[in-house]
């Protein structure tokens, strides 16, 4: 494939990272936006990538990123957007508006490709705003008659997740985990097939128009996952899974806490299990690659860092 001029937008988040990788390695040039280019100095080096100080949701400063490009790639998505109905105003800023937004200003720059991530059992009738508002975006999209790919992962994992990692830090200072929905069911993707899949569409005109659920080879319990990961980082802990109603409370108590882990929102999209029909795997002939043979090199490491954390409290340092 010719190398194309792409817009990746939300390129210097966890999915964005290891995107703009690929898709620099593989010679296209790509223009990343950030609110703040000091955040985004480790995507300075990529030999064909241009980190740009702009706000998104500005209409004219879009209209202004997307004029020129060839294709549009939008991995904008918040995990906490506030409460409300159909969802609160952080869900429907970043999941709602933006797309629409990014709708409006490829169509009236020419730019007919689109390529949109969003989520994994997104639906108008999910229990979570969090779903809902995916849908909303997904809909606003659609209906500027462009030509779109859309991806709908599961939970993703990888080197700088925050997911797996979490788990692992909470393991690491916790003697006990109270783990809220221990039976929620997922289905984790790597984070590098979920790559691996945006960057082939772009040369497969057969893409266009189709939406693609993105999951690994196997399904987990929420509560099967904490304890793999404490196995791997030498954290075991007891795992004290919660009843629905004590898992409701701590979502609510959790709300409380500045950036805290969970919300009611979550709880609600825990409810719906994040697994593919039919186990689903990946398009493009791509194979998915199991949990086990990636998450190792990036726990440990982690488990390496925090004892070296310790040695320096431990010293005053």
């Amino acid at each position: 494939m010719e190398p194309q001029r792409i817009l990746l937008i939300g390129g210097t988040g966890f999915l964005g990272n290891h995107l703009a990788r690929r898709l620099s390695g593989a010679g296209h040039w790509l223009c990343l936006p950030t609110r703040r280019r000091e955040r985004a100095k480790h995507l300075l080096t990529l030999p064909t990538s241009m980190v740009i100080e702009a706000n998104v949701h500005d209409p004219d400063q879009l209209a202004t990123l997307i004029n020129g490009q060839d294709i549009v790639i939008n991995l904008v998505g918040i995990l906490q957007g506030g409460k409300g109905q159909p969802y609160g105003k952080g869900f429907a800023r970043a999941h709602f508006q933006l797309p629409y937004l990014i709708a409006a200003a490829a169509k009236a720059a020419g730019v007919r490709r689109v390529l949109h991530v969003s989520a994994l059992k997104a639906a108008a009738d999910a229990p979570s705003g969090y779903l809902r508002s995916k849908t909303a975006g997904e809909e606003a999209l659609r209906e500027a008659g462009l030509d779109l790919t859309i991806f709908r992962p599961s939970v993703i994992f990888g080197s700088g997740d925050q997911f797996l990692n979490v788990f692992a830090a909470l393991l690491r200072r916790m003697p006990v985990m109270p783990l809220a929905c221990p039976n929620a069911l997922f289905q984790p993707v790597w984070v590098e097939d979920v790559c691996a899949c945006i960057a082939a569409s772009l040369s497969e005109a057969g893409s266009i128009g189709q939406t693609y659920e993105l999951c690994g080879p196997r399904q987990y319990t929420l509560r099967q996952l904490v304890e793999y990961v404490g196995a791997v980082t030498g954290h075991r802990r007891p795992i004290l899974g919660l009843s629905d109603t004590l898992s409701y409370l701590q979502a609510w108590a959790m709300e409380f806490v500045p950036n805290g882990p969970m919300t009611r929102d979550n709880y609600y999209s825990m409810q719906i299990p994040n697994v593919c029909a039919n186990t689903c795997g990946l398009p493009f002939g791509l194979s998915a690659t199991p949990l086990e043979a990636v998450a190792p090199t990036y726990l440990l490491g982690l488990s390496r860092k925090s004892r070296y954390n310790d040695f320096r409290r431990s010293s005053g340092r």
